[in-house]
């Protein structure tokens, strides 16, 4: 059987392309623990990373800033949109070697996400190992595509 080169090489690209475009798991809104906040996670070059979308904070203030902000320069920025997580790597079940930002105190700490099932995740953030806390999000309802 001959099968013709083009044949052959449009099969590929399709095929590449299709796990070029393939969706992260954790990419969709979630909704933190505390706060009511809600964090869209999806691609930042070849990692994961996430936006604060909302919070009671941000409800009742959409203007508040990250006032808590380690950084001086920083804590007029508005804080709906703040990057929050950055650097994520790995999946599909674990993504690690990123940090994790706390706008509540103003921390940035070592992380990892694990995908607990479709729609809960464990956001691990350490000062230093062993002090660590784990968080649970859960998916918003609805929300299971790219931000």
């Amino acid at each position: 059987m001959n099968i013709p080169l083009a044949a052959i090489a449009s099969l590929a690209v399709f095929a590449w392309g299709s796990a070029a475009s393939a969706q992260s798991p954790i990419e969709g809104a979630w909704s933190t623990r505390d706060d009511h906040g809600v964090v869209r996670i999806g691609p930042c070059g070849d990692k994961e990373c996430g936006v604060l979308v909302t919070s009671d904070h941000i409800k009742a203030k959409p203007d508040i800033t990250d006032e808590h902000n380690q950084t001086p320069a920083l804590r007029s920025r508005l804080a709906k949109g703040m990057s929050i997580l950055t650097g994520f790597a790995g999946g599909p079940v674990e993504w690690k070697g990123g940090k994790a930002y706390n706008p509540t105190d103003g921390g940035t700490y070592s992380g990892t996400i694990s995908l607990a099932g479709p729609n809960t995740l464990k956001l691990r953030g350490c000062i230093f190992y062993p002090l660590c806390q784990t968080q649970v999000w859960t998916r918003v309802k609805g929300e299971s595509g790219a931000p």
